[in-house]
């Protein structure tokens, strides 16, 4: 597997076929990063409809291109899919990473494809059954990640513990946080609050060499009271989905409310920042899947070109600073200490 040397320029394939305003919006975010952030882009598609969007640009002979025909449609059964369209995009850029053609792939097409796709091309590290998902996704709270954010729902006490090592490193790699402060999120701050499986990580946590500060509640989220936030994928989507809605409808209010108070163009200002506050995913871009053997990134289905930028500029941070195997590390240091329950 291809690793970035910080002397070189990393190598990064681009699924140019994936997201909702593929391939415009995602190549014309690959030529920006490629000019901004000193990486070496492989744009993976149909040729001919890559090659259109790229003549759009004066990119020289920076840019590769790779074939791939098939791609992965919303609605089709990720693994079903992946299986069926060996060539898709996703599969393609995934394994020029096996391949070491490639130091990492991003992609902002079907979630469940991609995750596919690193599973059975890269595959996990010691003690990940499946990737994780997490990071920063309330804006009002930057300095905060919430893992999992819905690729593990029903998990065991000691996988808990492997969400914390994963975003303390996520937290220190990517916010530049040292040492970064964890909660565990329960009903109640007391330590014997919640369910069995909160009650059996408590002390997991507690005992591991991670600075674990106890449980916290839903409302410290937004206060930032922990660097890193740890609860079931289950939980963990339904606050991201309760943030959305929010959003969505807060920006209505405000737009009922004020329509008759100030101008259009104040509305929307106000309503554009707040969405912003309520989503720093819209501002950050994606980032790599999380216990993957490899650099594997996912950018929101709906990126354009600045938050596929973004995206490559977090998969660069990740290779430059060695996150897979500072995560494996990490891994390996708690595993080691504590008892997987069956």
């Amino acid at each position: 597997m291809g690793t970035a040397d910080k002397a070189m320029q990393p190598v990064i394939a681009v699924d140019a076929m994936g997201g909702d305003y593929a391939p415009e919006e995602i190549v014309k975010g690959a030529v920006q990063a490629s000019e901004e952030n000193g990486v070496k882009i492989i744009l993976v598609g149909i040729k001919a409809a890559v090659e259109n969007e790229l003549a759009k640009y004066d990119t020289g002979h920076t840019i590769e291109i790779v074939d791939a025909p098939d791609i992965i449609k919303d609605g089709e059964e990720p693994a079903f899919a992946v299986l069926r369209k060996k060539n898709n995009s996703i599969a393609v850029a995934t394994r020029l990473v096996k391949e070491g053609k490639a130091d990492a792939a991003v992609s902002a097409g079907s979630t469940g494809a991609c995750m596919v796709c690193a599973l059975q091309y890269l595959g996990t590290l010691p003690g990940i059954e499946r990737p994780i998902a997490g990071g920063a996704f309330l804006g009002f709270a930057p300095h905060t990640v919430v893992m999992d954010l819905g690729a593990n729902v029903g998990v065991k006490p000691y996988q808990l513990l492997n969400f914390a090592v994963a975003g303390s490193i996520y937290a220190h790699i990517f916010l530049g946080i040292d040492n970064p402060t964890i909660g565990l999120l329960n009903v109640g701050a007391e330590e014997g609050k919640g369910n069995e499986q909160a009650k059996k990580a408590f002390p997991l946590l507690k005992n591991s060499h991670l600075n674990f500060i106890g449980n916290v509640e839903g409302m410290d989220i937004a206060t930032g009271k922990a660097n890193v936030i740890i609860c079931d994928g289950f939980i963990g989507n339904v606050l991201v989905k309760y943030s959305e809605g929010l959003a969505y409808i807060l920006n209505h209010w405000i737009e009922k409310e004020m329509k008759d108070k100030v101008s259009e163009d104040v509305i929307q200002t106000l309503t554009q920042k707040l969405y912003r506050s309520m989503s720093s995913a819209v501002a950050m871009g994606g980032g790599p899947l999380i216990g993957v053997n490899g650099v594997a990134s996912i950018a929101h289905g709906s990126s354009r070109a600045a938050q596929i930028v973004g995206t490559i500029k977090n998969t660069k941070t990740a290779l430059e600073n060695g996150f897979v195997e500072k995560l494996k590390a990490g891994l390996e240091k708690a595993q080691a200490s504590t008892p997987v329950e069956e």
